[in-house]
Formats: structure tokens, sequence, C-alpha cells
């Protein structure tokens, strides 16, 4: 008889409570989701991106540009030098200004190791002629206003300043070796001592 009393009197299991949402505070308020950190994709997408261009080792492409003063220039008329050429987003503009200089001031060095110096942008020929007057500049300056040479060289693409993207020149430099294919390439170029660091490649490439 106290077996079965004990088997009606055994307490039933208490049924588990239901368990409380995932990330809600004991306060009762929800918790507000967390805010994911801007990694290196968010920093990639508001980098500069170009069209392909050439990689070292291929050859140069041709190009025939108006320059300031009203003539022409073309990549022929470098044959049998080292050419640098600096694409450079807008003329009279505090970063270009400060290039442009820069490599003219360097001309004579550039020259004494068999290389030329040539800046373009897609500025027209008499503001490129302006720009030259302006600063004193003595390295040839030509004008890409379809910006044919621009995208055959890569330099022409998607930027972004202030939130907002629009197409344009990505400040590149390209060495071009006396055999007429590319030694080097700098693309998105900080202006601080870069002429300088582009004199060195070309002194250290042989002719």
């Amino acid at each position: 008889m106290a077996k079965k009393a004990a088997g009606k009197t055994a307490a039933k299991p208490k049924p588990k409570a239901a368990a409380k949402p995932f990330g809600k505070p004991a306060g009762g308020t929800a918790a507000k989701p967390a805010t994911k950190a801007a990694g290196p994709a968010a920093k990639t997408a508001a980098a500069p991106s170009a069209s392909k261009g050439p990689v070292e080792g291929q050859r140069a492409p041709a190009f025939r540009l108006p320059r300031d003063g009203g003539s022409t220039v073309t990549l022929a008329d470098f044959a049998g030098r080292k050419l640098a050429i600096f694409f450079y987003p807008r003329a009279d503009t505090p970063g270009c200004t400060r290039e442009a200089i820069d490599f003219s001031r360097l001309k004579d060095d550039f020259a004494a190791c068999n290389t030329a110096v040539l800046g373009v942008s897609a500025d027209l020929p008499a503001k490129q002629a302006a720009f030259r007057d302006k600063h004193g500049l003595t390295v040839p300056l030509g004008s890409d206003v379809t910006q044919t040479m621009l995208k055959r060289y890569g330099v022409w693409g998607e930027k972004m300043l202030y939130g907002k993207t629009f197409e344009g020149i990505i400040r590149t430099t390209v060495l071009i070796g006396a055999d007429g294919r590319v030694a080097r390439l700098w693309r998105n170029v900080k202006v601080e001592g870069h002429a300088e660091e582009v004199l060195a490649a070309a002194r250290a490439l042989s002719d």
C-alpha cells in the first residue's frame, strides 16, 4: 500500500520556463543590433577605380596629343629615350601644380639619364599653356580632352570626393623604357617626393 500511495502523490515534473529571446536584456528593453565596424571592404569601395591599362613589361600604347604651344606630342617623339609620363587631374590645382613644378625642377636630372618627361591631363591646350606660363613649367604638357589615351593607359576612372562619385583622372605616373615597354607604374600617387622617386627609378633603369 505504501508503494501505491507514493506513486499517486509523486510530484509531476514542472515544465521548463520558456527561454527568453536571445539578446533581450534583463530590463526588458530590446537590445539594439551591434553596429558593424567598417572593415577593409568599406575602404576599398571608396578607392578610385580605373579601366585596365598596360602592366609592367608590356609595350606602351601609342598616342598623339595636342600640347601647350599648339603643336603635337607623340610616343614616337621619344624613341630611343626613356619617358616618364605623369598624369594629373587638373591644371593649376594645388597638388597638380606642385607635381608639375617638381618634375620641371628635375628636368635636367632626368635628361642626364636619357629620360624625357611629359605631363598629361584632360585640360584644353590653351589651359595647359596658361598653366605652363603661370608657373614657369619646362616640361611639355599633353592635352587629352577625348580621354582616349587616358583610358588606354588605365588612368581614367571613377573617383570619390566629399562623398560624391565622378569620373576623372586618377593620379598616375608611367615610366617607359628606351625599348618602348612599361618599366614602372605608380598609381594613386602622393605628390610629396614623387618626382624624386621616379628619377631614382629612371636612373636605375638601363637604356
